[in-house]
């Protein structure tokens, strides 16, 4: 069956414990919940992307990056509704420790936050007078920073943005949360993509996913002062997977979207912090980004291709 057809035909599992919650390694175990299941909230989008919680009104944003729009799932009706459109071909969003969402664009080439009252503060959208090429994934550190990364992926066509020339590397940015100063805070990574912080925030995780011979999840220590990262290292060499969005839970697990548009690969790897695979959901689309929600923050919301997905399980995603 062409991964395509299985996402159209794709049915909830009858039947406790989902065999799409895979066990690699025993210490995966204690996260599967038995009676827990994946779920499939909404199918429709071209590429969905970006998904955030917001737990004070119950609801997840999620992009979805043609459709040049930002969906709203309400966890108490289930209803599905615009949120921002158009949305500057929004991909990767989070929330800052006031609780503002914070978002890459695509189309203006920028990072931005949504105020309180619904205004739009730009974050950064050049560096030396030369404009951002499209910047993709964004976390904000307890310290209010932003770090985000910027690779030329939404300037490549007409598809997810418009077709530019990159007119900077593909840095990683981080963006002082008092002074709003930015600086390059690494740079030579080959299309850096998803990134994240591990719960005690020393260490800094990244997809490199243009890295050959296949794409990788790198690792960087980040010093006390919160400025500067060194020790760069490979966690984990993807081999024919494509890492993108990733996750620390509580226990500093990775929880990363994965596939290939594959029944093999698609869906969700999990490793250890020390990069050892334990634990996999199947999908049957690729996913491309993921976050923890829910009122405990022990759901997994899952953005994968054309729908959005969301499995209970027994850890919390790290503040």
């Amino acid at each position: 069956m062409d991964n395509d057809k299985g996402a159209r035909l794709w049915r909830e599992s009858p039947r406790y414990p989902d065999p799409a919650v895979q066990v690699l390694d025993e210490r995966f175990s204690k996260y599967r919940l038995q009676s827990a299941g994946v779920e499939r909230l909404y199918t429709g989008c071209r590429w969905a992307e970006g998904p955030v919680w917001f737990g004070d009104g119950r609801y997840l944003l999620w992009s979805d990056i043609p459709n040049d729009r930002i969906l709203r799932w309400d966890e108490e009706t289930g209803m599905v509704s615009p949120y921002r459109k158009p949305s500057n071909y929004a991909n990767g969003n989070t929330r800052d420790r006031m609780g503002r969402l914070v978002s890459c664009e695509h189309g203006t080439r920028r990072v931005t936050r949504t105020e309180h009252d619904g205004s739009i503060t730009v974050i950064l959208d050049r560096w030396e007078d030369r404009r951002l090429n499209s910047p993709n994934d964004v976390i904000v550190k307890s310290d209010g920073s932003v770090w985000f990364t910027d690779p030329p992926f939404g300037i490549a066509g007409y598809y997810e943005g418009f077709k530019a020339e990159p007119e900077i590397p593909q840095y990683i940015f981080r963006v002082d949360g008092v002074t709003g100063e930015a600086s390059v805070i690494v740079e030579g990574v080959a299309g850096p993509n998803g990134l994240c912080f591990s719960p005690d925030e020393k260490t800094l995780y990244v997809v490199e996913s243009r890295g050959r011979p296949n794409r990788k999840i790198l690792a960087f220590d980040v010093d006390s002062g919160g400025t500067l990262v060194t020790n760069r290292r490979t966690l984990i060499d993807a081999g024919p997977g494509t890492p993108d969005g990733i996750r620390c839970d509580e226990d500093g697990n990775l929880w990363c979207g994965w596939g290939m548009g594959s029944d093999e690969l698609d869906g969700v790897m999990i490793f250890t912090p020390d990069g050892r695979p334990i634990g996999r959901i199947a999908l049957p689309e690729r996913c491309a980004n993921l976050c923890f929600g829910g009122a405990r923050r022990n759901r997994l919301f899952m953005a994968a291709s054309r729908s959005l997905y969301a499995l209970y399980v027994n850890t919390r995603g790290a503040v």
